[in-house]
């Protein structure tokens, strides 16, 4: 069964930090894209980062210089970590794997981000 599992939300102040993982079964994890998406109260879903099967990484201007998503593909996973917290980064967070038209998505899991 495909899967992946996201893990390492919770409660953090602002300007402090957090490394989320997403820890993939069922899938040839090497082979994939992963991406990061980040869905705010209210709002869509939204990329945050994204990192090919070569390691090349993009990131949306909004996030540039906070927000580092990097993999092991050895360990099936991925990760993403988020520096100099804010409010705004309060939302779930989800991970996605997709190679050609095989798309996965996790669960998700909370950042709540306090004032």
């Amino acid at each position: 069964q495909e899967q992946l599992v996201e893990s390492g939300g919770g409660l953090v102040q602002a300007g402090g930090s957090l490394r989320l993982s997403c820890t993939a079964s069922g899938i040839t994890f090497n082979i994939y894209t992963i991406d990061w998406y980040r869905q705010q109260p209210g709002n869509k879903r939204d990329l945050v980062a994204s990192i090919s099967r070569g390691g090349i990484t993009n990131y949306p201007d909004s996030v540039k210089g906070r927000f580092t998503i990097s993999r092991d593909n050895a360990k099936s996973a991925a990760y993403l970590q988020i520096d100099s917290l804010e409010p705004e980064a309060t939302a779930i967070y989800y991970c996605k794997a997709t190679w050609f038209a095989r798309v996965v998505w996790g669960q998700g899991t909370q950042v709540t981000v306090s004032s």
